[in-house]
């Protein structure tokens, strides 16, 4: 029998249906004008475009430019690259520009699908910002699609790490800009430590389109981007606590693997005091809950956790002695990015490697904060119905889901579920021959390098040829991606989630080519094309009749959209395919969140060994589970946005002013301000308001003005003045003040003296927000305690935080005012000894150019190698460079020095 909400749908269509339905006559309307755009002349594409500029900037609304707009674009495509965009497609760039995410199956072409709402925006002369989840996928778009902007008039660029200044200004300057979630979050931050307009590189944020949107917005979520300069080295510490964290046995702490956190218990408390007392580096006097201790006891949990919850070839791998992160949704390496507050530090002492300094931050932003600076965004995936609700609550989306092309042809079976993970793998194994036996291609995915190299030596010992594709191979992905449609492959994949490409029946025919042409480059490439196209077409029937990509998911990931992603690599363009899902209870999601109840059923039911459990019920029960999961870790995101919300909004007022300042051609009457400010805060310190004149501390005064002001007035003597006050006192000081700052600046000229009021400023701003962000780090470490003491931790962070705000205002005021207070031109002696130590610097740097060093001294004084001179050196491959000092000159031939090009902290 059919329940209620099936029979409703069945007759009243989904949401869904009916959002698809208000969008055909809108396709419709752009089918009727393709003809009229056939016959415009490639020149006559280019003036359509300067013809709808003119309206966007004339006040009619893009909505009403739309139709004309795509069907331009469709034309523009269908020239420059031979694709004539679907009806779906269009459904699709309708959604984008509506700021929607679409959902679209893989292989349904969302690559050209963004060019349609990229385009009509980019009108507005603002520009758009395309963003994919990898550098690779931002330089093959912007190459592939730019080819489509380039026909219609518009100019296309790419964002990159380690661009040459001038060509990254191009780039964001461009009407589409292709760049990674990563480059544009460093590049709003490092925009906002600028201090020239004229060096930013950001234009506004006016539209984005998010590729792989899901993966961006959700599973990077949590991690906030974070610029940061060296800390003190605390080397040592971290050894001697790495070595303390085996000597811990399970009494000694709790494991929660769910929430990955690990705490100590009372006895291991006391276990930790003794031995650190017996190590030296506890005082005796001193015990673990004194709040001396809280960053021992910080460090010695993060050498637990170091040991405990982080797995080698899972969570991280070790690559020319160096701990590199392996991103747990897409199976990449993440060379650069590093674990914060010492974490990244007690896993380099627990792998024996190299121990880099912890860093201090000097910026930082999430990705959730980031992407809500734009006015209009929109995004694409395979699988984003499943995270609806957190779309809608934290970026305003609406998810829509495109119908495909054709119909989607792959048959999904059932999870088979086993007893234990030998049975499982044996059964893996069994299937994978079969299909290999007919000539059925095969992708086979695991959750982690470990699992993929053990599955690796299974198939060895069967005799199954096959590819691995993880972290450790990443450098082969887009071979081993084309070849894994060919006919009998093998391919072991960890987390295909964000990989990019397609996987096509029969192999990829462009890549085929592309190698056959660079074996024999001779061969007449019309020849070798075609045949290859025709060994191509007969191999994909072939697999054709094999049934098509067979997918294989060796367990089951938290996030149901992770497995939708594997599975959708299959059934691309209504190809035939399969997918099935293998499990064992002793599997990380069954065996954390609850196998207990489907253990009974299943030994109730009496399996045999190497028998399995498929029902639809352990389905249903398996995606309970996992949507427990991923209700739980948005409740986390939520969380952790609500704190960051709070540090945003200051962020926002602080970036704010500092633009305010490099827009402003005059700071004279904002210096003079805040200095007006500092005299008041003095004055009612030391003559409080409403005193008499016998309790006013003239002489702490009078020290404090010639500390802060560098004054020294006669403060004593005006307060023995008959009838005066403190304000009078404050105008007095104030009075010295102006006239001091006023002869200042006759002294180095009003055009210098504004020039260093702003420089001041900035670096005054830059240094406190610095401590300020320390501040707010230790204040959210300890802030959950207060839950103990019935008061809610949010808003206590939030009252304190904005407490530290206002301090850091008042101390931005009083730094300022000192230190333009104490300045002074250099005396002709000053001067003098300057130009000698100039000359003698650039003596040096030629003695050195003709021994064949480098350009510049390093920073103890001693000779650096010429970079030109070690075996293999190749400017454009910072990999060849060796290890440049931060003050020589960039090996790159920017003429900067490597800490302000190359070697920048990001």
């Amino acid at each position: 029998m059919l329940g209620i909400g099936t029979v409703s749908r069945k007759v009243f269509g989904t949401k869904n249906d009916r959002q698809i339905k208000k969008v055909r006559p809108l396709v419709a309307r752009i089918n009727e004008l393709e003809p009229e755009f056939e016959r415009l002349s490639d020149e006559g594409l280019k003036e359509k475009t300067e013809e709808f500029k003119r309206r966007v900037a004339g006040g009619e609304p893009l909505d009403d430019i739309l139709p004309e707009a795509f069907a331009n674009c469709r034309e523009g495509a269908r020239r420059a690259l031979g694709l004539r965009a679907f009806d779906v497609q269009l459904i699709g760039g309708i959604f984008l520009h509506r700021g929607n995410i679409a959902e679209m199956k893989t292989g349904e072409g969302k690559t050209l699908v963004a060019t349609f709402p990229a385009y009509l925006n980019a009108l507005t002369g603002k520009g758009v910002h395309i963003v994919t989840v990898n550098d690779y996928l931002a330089k093959r778009d912007s190459d592939w699609m730019g080819k489509v902007y380039a026909a219609l008039g518009l100019t296309t660029g790419v964002v990159y790490p380690f661009q040459p200044g001038e060509e990254k200004r191009a780039a964001y300057a461009a009407d589409i800009t292709y760049a990674t979630n990563n480059e544009l979050g460093f590049d709003y931050l490092r925009d906002n430590m600028k201090s020239e307009l004229s060096d930013m590189f950001q234009r506004g944020h006016h539209y984005a389109i998010v590729d792989e949107v899901d993966s961006i917005l959700i599973d990077e979520a949590r991690t906030p981007l974070i610029i940061s300069g060296p800390a003190e080295d605390r080397s040592e510490l971290y050894k001697t606590l790495d070595a303390l964290a085996p000597q811990l046995t399970e009494e000694h702490f709790n494991l929660d693997e769910k929430l990955r956190n690990v705490t100590f218990t009372e006895d291991g408390n006391e276990f930790v005091e003794k031995r650190l007392h017996e190590m030296g580096i506890l005082p005796e006097e001193q015990s673990l809950y004194d709040p001396e201790s809280t960053t021992i006891v910080h460090h010695a949990t993060q050498a637990l956790r170091a040991h405990k919850l982080f797995q080698r070839d899972k969570d991280y791998i070790v690559r020319n002695s160096e701990v590199v992160l392996v991103d747990e949704f897409t199976g990449r390496m993440m060379p650069g990015r590093r674990l914060s507050d010492g974490l990244h530090q007690a896993i380099e002492a627990k792998e024996g490697v190299a121990i880099q300094p912890e860093n201090v931050t000097e910026a930082s932003v999430t990705f959730q904060n980031y992407f809500r600076l734009y006015e209009k965004l929109a995004g694409m995936t395979g699988t984003a119905a499943t995270e609806a609700e957190e779309f809608h609550d934290i970026y305003g989306l609406g998810v829509v889901e495109i119908p495909t092309n054709r119909p989607i042809a792959r048959v999904d079976e059932h999870d088979a579920v086993y007893r234990t993970a030998g049975e499982k793998y044996k059964a893996i194994v069994e299937t994978i021959k079969k299909a290999h036996a007919i000539g059925q291609p095969v992708l086979v995915g695991t959750t982690s390098i470990e699992k993929s190299e053990m599955l690796s030596d299974l198939l060895k010992q069967a005799k199954v040829p096959h590819n691995v594709l993880n972290a450790r191979h990443h450098e082969q992905e887009a071979k081993i991606v084309a070849e894994a449609g060919r006919l009998g492959a093998v391919t072991i994949a960890t987390n295909m989630a964000g990989r990019g490409t397609d996987i096509q029946l029969g192999g990829n025919a462009e890549m085929k080519v592309m190698e056959a042409l660079a074996a024999d480059p001779e061969a007449n490439p019309d020849e070798l094309r075609q045949k290859i196209e025709a060994e191509h077409a007969d191999e994909k029937m072939k697999v054709l009749g094999a049934g098509g990509l067979f997918v294989l998911g060796t367990e089951r990931h938290e996030s149901r959209r992770i497995d939708n992603q594997l599975r959708g690599r299959s059934g691309r363009q209504g190809d035939p395919g399969r997918s099935a899902f293998f499990l064992s209870l002793q599997d990380d999601l069954m065996r954390i969140f609850g196998s207990e109840r489907l253990d009974k059923v299943l030994s109730s039911l009496g399996l045999e060994e190497d028998e399995a459990i498929m029902h639809p019920w352990v389905n249903k029960s398996l995606a309970k589970a996992q949507a427990k999961v991923e209700g739980r870790n948005f409740d986390m995101r939520k969380q952790l946005l609500k704190f960051d919300d709070v540090m945003n909004e200051q962020r926002k007022v602080i970036f704010a002013q500092r633009r305010d300042i490099m827009e402003a051609s005059d700071l004279s009457e904002i210096i003079q301000d805040m200095r007006q400010e500092v005299i008041e805060d003095l004055v009612e310190t030391y003559i409080p308001p409403k005193s008499y004149a016998d309790q006013w501390d003239t002489d702490g005064l009078r020290q404090a003005v010639l500390d802060k002001m560098n004054l020294d007035l006669p403060i004593g003597d005006w307060a023995e003045e008959e009838g005066v006050d403190d304000a009078d006192i404050v105008e007095r000081i104030a009075r010295a003040a102006d006239e001091s700052m006023a002869a200042k600046a006759a002294q180095f000229g009003p055009e210098n003296m504004r020039m260093i009021e702003k420089q001041l400023l900035l670096q005054a701003i830059d240094t406190k927000w610095r401590e300020h962000l320390l501040r707010l780090e230790h204040l959210r470490s300890v802030v959950g305690f207060r839950g103990y003491a019935q008061r809610d931790p949010l808003n206590e962070y939030k009252s304190e935080s904005f407490a530290l705000f206002e301090n850091m205002l008042n101390g931005l005021r009083e730094d300022v005012t000192q230190k333009l207070a104490r300045i002074r031109p250099l005396t002709e002696e000053e001067q003098a000894q300057m130009m000698r130590q100039m000359e003698e610097q650039r003596r040096a740097l030629e003695r050195a150019a003709t021994e064949g060093v480098a350009q510049h001294p390093s920073p103890d004084g001693t000779p650096a190698p010429n970079p030109e001179a070690v075996a293999g050196f190749d400017e454009t491959r910072p990999e060849t460079w060796g290890n440049p000092g931060r003050n020589d000159l960039c090996p790159c031939g920017s003429g900067k020095k490597f800490k302000h090009c190359h070697g920048r902290l990001s």
